[in-house]
């Protein structure tokens, strides 16, 4: 009986299993807490770019059993990436950027690019977007192989590498693809969506973004083209020595800095290979000649202590030069970069070509061929639209870091902080043509726009409470908008056509001003000789003649062209359309559907059409969204304040 009951219990204690209970609610509570603080830390650690790269995430464990370094044989591929929060960027940044990276041009044959991804040739960058609605965040990739030429076919290189990447990181992964050959070294923009095959929010390791993923495409690239030849190796280095850029080279001494120093004995023991010594020594040398780098004793050598940054900003200012060089086809001119910050005055010129500064930030650039006989160098905000920047085309740069009139105007209407409309409409100082009712109008836009911000607050219809700073408090606001510059077209027209266009021209403003600015030297001579071309056009039309060796140009000289020019172009489009052309009048309203724009020599203006006929009204790019609705506009010289919507009564000047 004993024995039986011993072999039952040794049979139970056999069968003996776990079963935990179900956590209180007080744990449960807990353990959220902690996953919630955890996945703050990890979103953080991510978003903060240091010299340091956050170890967590996906892709660490990689990192650390593959290593930093990269054989000095294995083919080099450089990997730029940029983290774009997407709620901060905007509902369409991520089309935005795909339709940027497939613009015309990159392909091959400078056709447009084509999106591709780990399937399709030619994938649906719409839907990928629709994908992307709702994501966190996006990573955007920039694979540069050094010898991609060689590679031919980068489209299966990307399909390759990304494998890699889904292996490393242990998750499907989205993407688009869009390969670009517009430059000397041909390199692919990839968009990776920041959802795993789980859909839940994809943390890269920092180590994996800056090391893992570069390392997959040199293996990827080497195994391809084999591993580079002494001799390629010892050219590659050869070419860095007299290089005003960061280096390998460059990357490698900064390795042997031992407080602000480097000793060439221990560059004997570091580089054991006489050539490599000669290379590190020549590229000393080198810097030495650029100022960044100073043999005090013999063997000891200072290094300056800003090298990376220095050679890095002196790189991307030889790229700012060589783009100005091919721009300006070999043409000799002083060169300058347009800087917001350190240039009150603004700068006027033609458009001599356009093009991509920052693929990764979709930051442009313009070179201008200004009127002081100099050319510049324009790097554009970003989300700038080139295509409303033609090669031709004259324009004016200026900073948005100054105060702006209607601040100051408003300044002067405050009386004990406080401003009020009822106290200014019978008072202001209007511009010609303008109401004391207009000026406050565009006043209490401003303001409207200000307390948004926070910057004024509205006590009452009409009445508003204003800092006694609000024209530098608007300055500042300006700059965060607009982001420090300002490019405006003068004239889509270049300027040899202007000098025989029915409309008022930029040229016609010269002659009407005393064309200070105008050095008599490159562009400016150019617009020297158009002027003269222009005064003899509009003495030959009976709006301009001579006395005494002079011009005398008629009154009302500008409206007068407009004027005309607007009948011409009236004519022509109640021909095309079977409406009858309205003239507009100045302060008076108008209503229409806004059917399309007309781009004319005087500048551009929206065709509203109404039962009978249309009217064509200087135009706006807010208006643009409403196409095809009924709007409301009021002219004022060469300019209108729109109505639009809802907003009855409140107008956009």
């Amino acid at each position: 009986m004993k024995r039986g009951t011993a072999e039952r219990r040794r049979s139970n204690d056999d069968r003996f299993r776990v079963r935990p209970g179900a956590p209180k609610n007080r744990h449960q509570r807990f353990v959220s807490r902690v996953l919630t603080e955890v996945s703050k830390v990890r979103a953080g650690a991510l978003r903060r770019r240091t010299s340091r790269p956050t170890a967590l995430g996906r892709g660490h464990v990689a990192v650390r059993f593959g290593g930093k370094q990269i054989a000095i044989t294995a083919r080099r591929v450089a990997i730029k990436v940029r983290l774009v929060n997407l709620k901060q960027a905007g509902k369409r940044s991520t089309l935005t950027h795909l339709r940027y990276i497939e613009r015309e041009g990159v392909g091959p044959n400078e056709e447009p690019g084509r999106a591709y991804d780990a399937m399709m040739n030619e994938a649906d960058i719409d839907a990928f977007e629709a994908r992307s609605h709702g994501d966190r965040h996006q990573f955007r990739f920039i694979v540069s192989p050094e010898d991609a030429g060689q590679l031919e076919a980068l489209r299966s290189f990307t399909r390759q590498l990304m494998n890699r990447v889904e292996a490393d990181l242990g998750t499907r992964l989205d993407w688009l693809a869009v390969d670009h050959w517009d430059t000397d070294n041909p390199h692919t923009h990839i968009v990776l969506r920041g959802k795993d095959e789980a859909g839940k929010d994809l943390v890269i390791s920092g180590e994996y973004i800056a090391h893992g993923m570069r390392r997959r495409a040199s293996e990827l690239a080497t195994a391809w083209l084999g591993p580079r030849s002494d001799l390629e190796i010892r050219q590659s280095l050869a070419r860095e020595i007299e290089q005003e850029r960061w280096t390998s080279l460059d990357r490698a001494l900064q390795r042997q800095i031992d407080n602000g120093s480097v000793d060439v004995d221990r560059l004997s023991a570091s580089f054991p290979q006489s050539q490599t010594r000669l290379l590190m020594l020549g590229r000393l040398r080198a810097l030495e000649g650029m100022g960044l780098a100073e043999e005090r004793t013999t063997g000891k050598w200072h290094v300056h202590a800003e090298l990376e940054g220095i050679l890095r900003a002196m790189g991307e200012r030889g790229d700012i030069i060589r783009t100005m060089q091919r721009a300006m086809s070999g043409v000799q001119r002083e060169i300058g970069q347009f800087e917001p910050t350190e240039r009150p005055e603004p700068i006027v010129g033609r458009v001599v070509a356009r093009g991509i500064a920052d693929e990764l930030a979709d930051r442009s650039f313009l070179a201008l061929d200004g009127i002081d006989g100099k050319a510049y160098f324009v790097p554009l905000n970003p989300g700038s639209e080139l295509e409303a920047l033609p090669v031709g085309a004259v324009v004016e740069a200026r900073s948005a870091f100054g105060v702006r009139e209607i601040d100051r105007s408003i300044a002067v209407s405050v009386q004990d902080g406080v401003y009020r409309t009822s106290h200014h409409l019978a008072g202001g100082n209007p511009s010609p043509g303008q109401s004391p009712a207009d000026l406050v109008q565009i006043q209490v836009r401003r303001l409207e726009a200000l307390r948004r911000t926070g910057i004024v607050e509205r006590l009452a219809d009409g009445v508003w409470r204003v800092p006694a700073d609000l024209p530098q408090q608007g300055a500042r606001y300006d700059r965060s908008r607009r982001g420090g510059l300002v490019v405006e077209v003068c004239s889509h027209l270049p300027i040899e056509q202007q000098a025989s266009a029915i409309g008022a021209t930029w040229l016609d403003r010269q002659l009407i001003g005393d064309g200070s600015g105008i050095i008599d030297r490159g562009f400016g001579a150019e617009v020297r000789a158009a002027l003269r071309q222009r005064a003899d056009f509009l003495v030959g039309q009976g709006l301009a003649h001579r006395r005494g060796g002079r011009v005398v140009l008629v009154r009302d000289l500008l409206s007068t062209l407009r004027r005309r020019e607007l009948e011409q172009a009236g004519k022509t489009i109640a021909s095309e359309t079977g409406l009858t052309f309205r003239a507009t009048e100045d302060g008076k309203r108008i209503i229409g559907i806004y059917r399309r724009n007309v781009q004319l020599a005087s500048g551009r203006f929206a065709m509203l059409v109404d039962g009978q006929g249309f009217s064509l009204v200087p135009w706006k790019r807010v208006i643009e969204k409403h196409r095809g609705k009924s709007i409301t506009a009021i002219v004022r010289g060469s300019g209108a304040s729109w109505e639009l919507g809802r907003q009855r009564g409140v107008s956009l000047s």
